[in-house]
């Protein structure tokens, strides 16, 4: 009897040492991956502060130089080192939004197309050929853009937006001039194309996301296809859409290879979108590795400096527009 006793026992103490081995297990492990996943963040916020850190003293001799006349003045001369950002960052701003104008619309669509109308049989054709689209290196934009696209704009679109709007009062000065071919449209074209995966993927998924339910009730109330699209799917999905084109924004902003090709690189500030122009990303390609004194490579740095604080701002007011949503909506 004392034996079975003592048996038993010793099976309980063996069975709780056990227990603690792997209850110590686990807790070593997860206090590993919390370490690891800590010292990911911090690693980020760290290499986020040395790029901007490597920026702000890049850009010291140029901010001393010119102040904050650098983000007003017009001109650009290297030989008498005379330089301003305001063209690059008009023709970043201008030309993103040309893109945004073009592709958040025509990605919308394709994403009520795939959830709500396509067959089945057709929505991964479509969907892997807008995917393929990302994958597309910027290079390759540009030189079909300088090659195929803009000498088929200046022979067909741009000649019909000048014989019929550039003689119409407000708006004719959007569209004056000669068809150059390459210029500020052509830019926001390609970048339209570009971010246009960006949009169309978000949100395909972010439609796909909808419960089923809610569209049935709404069917079953005798809404059209066009009345659950705007009431219970764009509602219930803005969140994601807003980020969706937030991201694509972003991508726009920072382009550089393909409007390289195809802006123009004019320093020079035209009403004219069919003018060309530059963007802040094309400058500092173009001309940094013929950068030649102090003076000159500051003034490209803190051009990386304002894309830098644009991107930023566009980003903070992204966040904010998603949390007054989030709110509103819980």
């Amino acid at each position: 009897m004392v034996d079975a006793v003592m048996s038993e026992r010793l099976a309980i103490s063996a069975g709780a040492t056990t227990r603690l081995k792997v209850l110590d297990r686990l807790r070593l492990g997860d206090a590993m991956f919390r370490n690891m996943t800590r010292a990911a963040a911090i690693g980020v916020l760290l290499l986020l502060s040395g790029v901007i850190i490597s920026l702000v003293q890049g850009s010291i001799p140029a901010i001393r130089a010119f102040g904050f006349g650098f983000l007003f003045s017009s001109r650009w001369n290297p030989v008498t080192e005379n330089f301003g950002a305001l063209p690059a960052i008009y023709g970043t701003i201008l030309t993103s939004l040309i893109a945004m104008l073009i592709a958040v619309p025509v990605g919308l669509m394709i994403a009520f197309f795939l959830t709500e109308l396509s067959p089945q049989w057709l929505r991964r054709p479509i969907g892997i050929a807008i995917e393929l689209l990302a994958g597309i290196p910027s290079i390759i934009y540009g030189i079909w853009g300088l090659f195929i696209f803009a000498p088929f704009l200046q022979a067909t679109l741009q000649p019909f937006l000048i014989n019929t709007l550039g003689n119409v009062p407000g708006i004719g000065s959007l569209f004056a001039g000669p068809p150059y071919g390459i210029g500020m449209l052509t830019s926001g074209l390609i970048l339209a194309i570009m971010v246009l995966p960006f949009v169309t993927a978000i949100t395909r998924d972010v439609f796909e996301a909808v419960p089923g339910v809610l569209k049935e009730a709404a069917y079953g109330l005798g809404c059209t296809r066009w009345e659950v699209v705007r009431n219970v799917v764009m509602p219930y999905a803005r969140v994601g859409i807003i980020g969706g084109i937030m991201l694509a924004l972003g991508r726009a902003l920072g382009e550089t290879m393909a409007v390289t090709f195809v802006i123009g690189n004019a320093h020079r500030i035209s009403a004219s979108i069919l003018a060309p122009g530059t963007t802040i990303s094309a400058t500092i390609a173009n001309e940094f590795n013929e950068a030649v004194g102090d003076l000159y490579t500051s003034a490209l740095i803190e051009l990386g400096l304002i894309l830098f604080v644009i991107t930023f701002i566009v980003l903070a007011i992204a966040r904010y527009m998603l949390m007054r949503i989030e709110r509103r909506i819980g």
